[in-house]
């Protein structure tokens, strides 16, 4: 049920954004996907072909692929943003999990109180993206200037979506366990 209190909308994907609430979030390099792609997949939801659920699936497994340039494989980056996501933690949010992987970046978070997700991703966005150009020596749109967020419902929602972040890595091949992959939660956990 849409409340425009806590739901607000950029286009084509309702955000709801009550505050204090565990979130699940990705976000994405620019050249990551298409935007011809992007508008087919926009027209299958329009049109009822397929559900949200279908079109963040398509989108995932898209992104799983690691088109594009890949600018977060340069080690240099994905410290940048790694550093990033790591300096809010206590300050805007309280993070549960988190991964970075070549053009794509998904996080697990509770909303502090007094912070909204769009100024969480605001905030992420801005500083990585100008800083990430400068150690790359290139101008443009870094981020894709959309992100995906998701309540999370309950338990069940919650452990899958964990277990989801933090597999992604093995999912897309980079590596044989969670805990190999340098920029995520559960190589965070294992150093710890």
């Amino acid at each position: 049920m849409y409340d425009p209190r806590i739901s607000h909308s950029r286009g084509y994907i309702p955000h709801v954004d009550p505050g204090e609430m565990t979130q699940f979030i990705t976000f994405r390099l620019a050249d990551s996907m298409p935007q011809t792609v992007l508008n087919r997949w926009k027209e299958d939801l329009k049109n009822g072909e397929i559900t949200d659920a279908g079109l963040r699936k398509r989108i995932e497994t898209y992104l799983d692929q690691n088109y594009g340039e890949r600018l977060l494989s340069d080690k240099r980056v994905a410290k940048l943003v790694k550093h990033a996501i790591l300096h809010l933690d206590g300050k805007k949010y309280r993070l549960i999990a988190w991964v970075i992987m070549p053009n794509h970046v998904h996080l697990l978070i509770v909303t502090l109180a007094g912070y909204t997700v769009s100024e969480i991703m605001h905030s992420l966005k801005s500083f990585t993206s100008h800083e990430a150009n400068k150690i790359l020596n290139r101008k443009g749109n870094f981020w894709y200037k959309e992100y995906f967020d998701r309540y999370i419902r309950d338990g069940k929602h919650y452990r899958a979506t964990l277990r989801y972040i933090e597999e992604n890595p093995v999912k897309a091949r980079i590596c044989e366990k969670p805990e190999d992959w340098e920029f995520s939660s559960a190589f965070f956990r294992k150093e710890s």
